[in-house]
């Protein structure tokens, strides 16, 4: 099978298309970075934006599937990234669809995000299953970070989310991608194409950006050890997330490319989704501590500011993509926060040197 992977070059683009050409599928990676002394022998790379029609026709000739990875990421700095987002995010992406279309390649793995969720799943001990609204300045200012009850004020226990939740971005980049899996649905209805979203909880690993302001987390705290200086964690520190490795989201990424092609994969016409996150919950406190204590650096210190936009918890139930594809994340934690530590702190000796 020919692979198309858009933003091969990225952090995880990168590690999806390795894993593809070892598996004996052709592989074209169609990204604006260089990307030549990432990729095995073999791999085509087409050095373009998604947004040049002739560069994007070039590239989509004799595909049999499309892995879409290139987007903009990040929660971003404010609304004046808006029009960046939904240019590089959600015109890129209808402008990729369309061209499928004019091909007749019917084969998509979205790369969606946790983000569409907006909050991840809460229960009141009064009446169940509750949506919270959007957190208040006010009580961020207060260090009240958990959301109350919408509809009685008691305290909220955060549980792991289903793909059957209700969607509701909560920042600009959240929406770009819930329009990006809306732009595959529809087209997978118009043409009888099959996709696969894919929606991503916090991914980390080798090869993840550093030293910018649109990097996850995770980085943001390995780039402050690298400099000698202890990661700052917003809020309390307790916000729950799912930190699933980079590998296994490639992996992810496999075998979705091949349950596209299988009689039990999605229908015509049809796009399905599956969370794709380890299973295990972690604080951003605990994260940041097992990176530092990995990193022979300074403790984390928890400042108590926060970002607007920002989710209080979100964690992934990723039995559905078990069930129907087999896969589960292999990565522990422990181990690989280690690893992603070093790789940094290896980086940081040579350029000492």
């Amino acid at each position: 099978m020919t692979v198309l992977v858009t933003g091969g070059a990225g952090f995880i683009g990168s590690s999806i298309v390795d894993g593809l050409a070892d598996a004996g599928h052709r592989v074209r990676v169609l990204d604006v970075r260089p990307t030549a002394d990432r990729h095995p022998d073999g791999v085509e790379i087409v050095r373009a934006d998604l947004r040049d029609p002739a560069a994007t026709a070039a590239a989509m000739r004799g595909v049999d599937a499309v892995c879409h990875q290139a987007a903009k990421v990040g929660l971003g700095l404010g609304m004046a990234d808006a029009p960046d987002y939904v240019g590089c995010n959600d015109l890129a992406t209808a402008m990729l669809l369309a061209e499928m279309e004019s091909q007749g390649v019917q084969r998509l793995v979205l790369a969606s995000s946790m983000v569409v969720y907006g909050e991840g799943g809460y229960r009141c001990r009064a009446h169940g299953s509750v949506r919270p609204a959007p957190r208040q300045v006010a009580d961020l200012d207060a260090g009240q970070f958990d959301p109350p009850c919408p509809r009685c004020g008691a305290p909220l226990t955060a549980v792991s989310i289903a793909e059957d939740a209700a969607t509701d971005p909560r920042n600009v980049y959240a929406a770009t991608k819930l329009a990006q899996e809306h732009l595959a649905a529809s087209w997978a209805r118009l043409t009888g194409g099959r996709v696969i979203a894919l929606r991503y909880h916090n991914v980390y690993g080798p090869r993840m950006p550093r030293n910018t302001p649109y990097a996850g987390v995770a980085s943001i705290f390995r780039s402050a050890l690298a400099a000698g200086k202890a990661p700052h964690v917003f809020e309390d520190g307790r916000q729950r997330r799912d930190f699933v490795h980079v590998e296994d989201v490639a992996r992810a990424n496999h075998a979705a490319v091949r349950a596209l092609s299988a009689e039990d994969g999605p229908r015509s016409g049809e796009l399905r989704a599956y969370n794709v996150g380890s299973g295990q919950v972690h604080t951003v406190g605990e994260m940041a501590a097992a990176l530092a204590v990995a990193y022979g650096g300074p403790a984390p210190v928890v400042t108590g500011d926060y970002r607007r936009g920002d989710v209080r918890h979100i964690t992934a139930s990723s039995d559905r993509i078990a069930r129907e594809l087999g896969w589960r994340a292999a990565v522990a934690f422990a181990a690989g926060m280690a690893e992603f530590a070093q790789e940094e702190h290896h980086d940081a000796i040579g350029q000492r040197g």
